[in-house]
């Protein structure tokens, strides 16, 4: 039994998060494992703090695998106060993803663990019995529940009193369960008084919070999705991880070919882990493997409350689940036996972490993958570049489905150019050859789906005297006018000013509020169409628990006509009605900065397209622009990504951009811009002389420059773009210039981080 642990602490900064060496006191020897929760004494008292043990022994004999010179030997050591149960400490190979991400995202151990567990079964600090113990962030997940006795029932039975003993023929049941039988908490209690019956707590379920289960059909795949199918299974079947991109078509079924393959992982006794971009698109996906694998299916995503979200890593965590679902976090999920990673339109931002620590899941589903020997599947009909790229050289294996299930045709795509529109009167933010078209959907009972990607009703409010742009105080971007509430929002820091001002505060000359957001295009639909029944889908609409999936519930039934929505309703969704799509405003995208930008409008024109058309009705697409002739637009409407990708790939080699480098962005921050500036220019000093001093290291330095909005919640921000290497000899030159930011005393005056994954000004 270790009677000593090495344990990464709370709470540590960067340039002191190492391992700190403690005594396990008696009681807790043969308790204390690598990845066990800990409570410790830090610091020059003894205030309590969390930790996770990452080596076990004294520093000479720690665990392998941790950095070299992590370990801290201290000259009296202290006891651990308190460690959580056994079951709760990491797996062997999730502590292995804490290391990965510390070395790959810069980010602390602490950091890394408190990404890779979620929030309800993390553990706290409280006072038990004058003493530091641990307790879970969330105890109360229990319910009622009632069980049979073997003590004698004498007197008359009711009719209630009967069912309720039968219902518990078989073993016990919930008051939740027996409520749903028609049995009232009066009849139960009634009988735990007579001794009949006893009452207890339980834990939930996970189980019960999921669908029942249904009857599995068989899955029926097309001639090109069973080709596909044959190609992907070969390397499910193969002794050692692989890697591929299943590139398809919109509506091809590529998602038919996600459940067959998963079916074969899981009758094969392991298990399968598929990620969705959008929680929009996760009840979608939810009721497809609920169908044939019904309650064996777990969910992780932020839209969960924290104990729903508990009580099904309890389920994964205890082998109940074959397939996990989610966003982004959940492919840190604890299988064990994983078969097969799925990420579904792998080319989207959102799979790309934006706090610490900044992680891509395609990442840690590639390490994930390897430890599993399992296969990495990555899916879209417009891949980024990189993994295009990758599968080009020949790093992924290619499987492509070229046509649409069932031979349907691909959308007729329209552009409508507004320049025209506004040169002829027509100032709406829908063009009238969309007004026409909506009107013959709406004659023939067909679905319509609109996509801006701009919330709020107006986006700028413009002083008519001094031409004074109406910015929030705390951030360099404009206010947005929300109609509804009738206040303007800033839509980075959330600060509101209610009532809406109508005096320029620089000169007091009248305010003109402009543009349109997804509020306004309401407001307009409903005094085009006032008998169409909208719906607005939006953060502003969708950010009450469950509100997307009541959303599509009730679309899908047929309960709206038009669907108007940002990025939530452009990929993903699959309605049989839905005939009609409409682009609004995609020219901001469209000339929005960024090396990603054209991809972005690509990707996002050609997958919004897709929404129509997917059953028997022939679907149709109007894109709304101020370039019509634009080569980007015209692509995405032919939806011809090889086309598209032989000029992306064109630029980024000439330009030198990923897939042929990696970018670092290296972010600073503070109140003052002077030193934000000066803190970004003494980094930059330093990578340039530890790369003279040690050469070999390909690198191009460019800034330090403003961030595209400079100032966020009274934070100055600036950047360096690093185009680099990412291998381990550019990580070691980046710590050592992290280390020695953090010795000049630099910290105190701007903020520091560094990113691989970010796009945003680039």
């Amino acid at each position: 039994m270790a009677e000593h642990v090495q344990v990464a602490v709370n709470n540590a900064t960067f340039h002191f998060d190492k391992l700190y060496t403690y005594r396990v006191p008696q009681h807790l020897q043969g308790h204390v494992h690598p990845g066990s929760m800990v409570l410790v004494p830090f610091g020059r008292g003894t205030a309590a703090r969390m930790g996770v043990v990452l080596g076990v022994g004294a520093p000479q004999e720690a665990q392998a695998g941790a950095p070299q010179g992590a370990q801290a030997k201290a000259p009296r050591l202290k006891e651990l106060y308190d460690a959580a149960p056994e079951q709760a400490r990491l797996s062997e190979e999730l502590l292995q993803l804490v290391y990965f991400l510390k070395e790959h995202t810069f980010c602390t151990y602490y950091e890394a663990v408190k990404a890779i567990i979620p929030y309800g079964a993390q553990y706290k600090a409280v006072n038990g019995n004058g003493a530091p113990r641990l307790q879970k962030q969330l105890v109360r997940h229990t319910e009622p529940a009632y069980v049979r006795t073997d003590a004698p029932w004498t007197g008359r039975r009711t009719a209630k009193q009967q069912a309720a003993w039968d219902a518990l023929a078989q073993g016990p049941k919930t008051r939740a369960q027996l409520e749903q039988q028609g049995i009232t908490r009066a009849v139960l209690e009634g009988l735990v008084k007579k001794g009949v019956l006893c009452a207890f707590a339980q834990d939930k379920s996970a189980a019960q919070a999921n669908e029942p289960p249904r009857p599995r059909r068989a899955i029926e795949l097309s001639a090109a999705q069973q080709a596909a199918y044959e190609k992907l299974a070969a390397l499910l079947d193969a002794p050692g991880a692989s890697a591929a991109l299943l590139h398809g078509v919109t509506s091809s079924g590529k998602t038919l070919v996600f459940l067959k393959l998963v079916e074969k992982a899981v009758a094969a006794g392991r298990t399968a882990l598929v990620l969705v971009p959008e929680i929009s698109l996760t009840p979608q996906m939810i009721q497809r493997l609920r169908e044939y694998f019904g309650s064996r299916v777990a969910v992780q995503h932020s839209g969960l409350s924290n104990t729903e979200r508990l009580l099904q890593y309890h389920q994964i965590q205890s082998g109940d689940a074959d397939v996990v679902v989610g966003t982004r976090s959940a492919v840190f999920a604890p299988l064990s036996k994983i078969g097969i990673i799925i990420i579904d339109e792998e080319q989207e931002h959102t799979y790309r972490s934006e706090r610490a620590p900044r992680y891509s899941a395609h990442d840690v589903a590639r390490s994930r993958a390897a430890a599993h020997c399992a296969l990495l599947l990555l899916a879209s009909a417009t891949p980024s570049t990189e993994s295009y790229y990758a599968a080009q050289k020949g790093r992924l294996a290619l499987v492509e489905l070229t046509e649409r299930y069932n031979r349907l045709p691909l959308p007729e795509v329209r552009l409508v150019d507004m320049r025209e529109e506004l040169s002829q009167g027509n100032a709406l933010s829908v063009s009238r050859a969309l007004a026409r078209e909506i009107e013959e959907n709406l004659a023939h009972g067909e679905q319509t789906i609109l996509f801006l990607n701009r919330r709020g009703y107006q986006t700028v409010g413009m002083c008519t005297a001094c031409g004074e742009v109406l910015k929030c105080g705390g951030c360099s971007v404009p206010m947005v006018y929300h109609k509804a509430e009738n206040r303007l929002l800033c839509h980075y820091c959330g600060k509101s000013l209610d009532p809406v001002p109508e005096a320029c505060p620089a000169c007091g000359g009248r305010l003109k509020y402009t543009g349109f957001g997804t509020q306004r295009v309401e407001e307009e639909l409903g005094q085009l169409f006032p008998r169409a029944r909208v719906l607005r889908m939006d953060l502003d609409t969708t950010s009450r628990k469950d509100a997307h999936a009541a959303m599509l519930r009730r679309f899908a039934k047929g309960d709206y006509d038009i669907m108007l929505g940002t990025q939530m309703v452009a990929k993903g969704l699959d309605f049989a009605r839905v005939t009609l799509v409409g682009v609004l405003g995609i020219d901001q995208l469209l000339f929005a900065q960024g090396y990603r930008a054209y991809e972005n409008v690509f990707s996002l024109v050609t997958q919004v397209v897709g929404r129509g058309g997917r059953a028997a009705r022939a679907g149709r697409a109007l894109i709304q622009t101020v370039d019509p002739n634009h080569p980007v637009l015209n692509l995405a409407a032919r939806q011809d990504y090889k086309a598209f990708y032989a000029e992306e790939i064109a630029f980024r080699r000439m330009n030198l951009y990923p897939p042929f480098c990696t970018i670092c962005l290296a972010g600073f921050s503070g109140e003052k811009e002077a030193e934000v500036l000066a803190a970004a220019r003494a980094f930059a000093a330093a990578v340039q002389r530890l790369v003279q001093g040690r050469g070999g290291v390909p690198l191009r330095l460019l800034g330090p420059a403003p961030m595209h909005v400079t100032m966020v919640n009274h934070q100055y921000r600036y950047r360096l773009t690093l185009k680099c290497r990412n291998d381990s000899a550019f990580r070691a030159l980046l710590g050592d210039a992290l280390a020695a930011y953090q010795a000049e005393g630099w910290p105190a005056k701007a903020s520091v981080y560094v990113d691989f994954h970010s796009d945003a000004d680039l």
